[in-house]
């Protein structure tokens, strides 16, 4: 498949500079506690130092698969920027992360996540720079982990590709918003009830849009992954995206 890089950067392009209406997107600037937003910057920095050594080993071995790395960014840039207001503070949106995930494992999304992140806050004013390190906990780390762990489950156990990578990706955006509760919850404990009060509420209204957005993202996944797997296949199996039997 011939990739057209002008194409992509004109879609992107066209993407950030249509006026739009600014919302509050994943957990906005400021609204964390000092000490919770430099606690989760702390705990995902050694993510990211993993994760770029990841990425750099990958594109060192097999250096056709740029192609599917700038492919995995845009495809979580633009899904997780669709946003669908649910509580004060936060929203919800897709994650894109679990294609980039099956393609290239988590720890390599974990640096494409915070990337989107830091993109989204610094030219869509979503998100910010102080959550960034929250932000990137949930939507980078987690949530591809799950993915990633889900995806080699379903294979281990013989589901078919199609419902491996739904299930991942579908999973793996519910996780994000799982964590992301667990994060509002514990920087924003309720008076009564304390820290599975605040959970509960967080987590419940969040589920009310999250649920069918993650359900649709795990489809949108399979049907690009399907995609990519007839006009990519050899890129696949040099990620080694099949099982020893999928790859004969």
């Amino acid at each position: 498949m011939k990739f057209s890089w002008w194409k992509l950067s004109y879609f992107l392009l066209a993407f950030l500079l249509v006026p739009k209406r600014a919302f509050a997107m994943h957990i906005m600037e400021g609204f964390l506690p000092i000490e919770w937003a430099i606690f989760w910057w702390v705990i995902s920095i050694p993510f990211i130092i993993l994760g770029l050594r990841s990425i750099r080993k990958t594109i060192e071995e097999n250096p056709e698969t740029k192609m599917l790395l700038g492919l995995s960014g845009a495809f979580a840039f633009v899904l997780s920027a669709l946003k669908i207001p649910s509580v004060t503070g936060s929203c919800s949106h897709p994650t894109g992360v679990g294609l980039g995930t099956v393609l290239f494992g988590p720890l390599a999304m974990s640096v494409i996540g915070t990337i989107v992140l830091l993109f989204q806050s610094l030219l869509l004013a979503h998100g910010g720079i102080t959550t960034l390190g929250a932000n990137a906990f949930s939507m980078a780390i987690v949530g591809p982990f799950i993915a990633y762990f889900v995806f080699k489950g379903a294979q281990k156990i013989g589901l078919s590709f199609s419902l491996a990578v739904f299930f991942a990706a579908m999973l793996g955006d519910l996780s994000t918003y799982v964590v992301t509760s667990v994060q509002l919850a514990l920087a924003f404990p309720s008076e009564v009830g304390g820290f599975m009060a605040s959970f509960t509420k967080f987590a419940g209204i969040f589920a009310l849009t999250q649920i069918p957005l993650a359900v649709s993202e795990g489809i949108l996944t399979v049907i690009v992954m399907n995609f990519l797997k007839k006009y990519n296949v050899s890129e696949l199996k040099m990620l080694r995206v099949f099982s020893t039997k999928e790859a004969h």
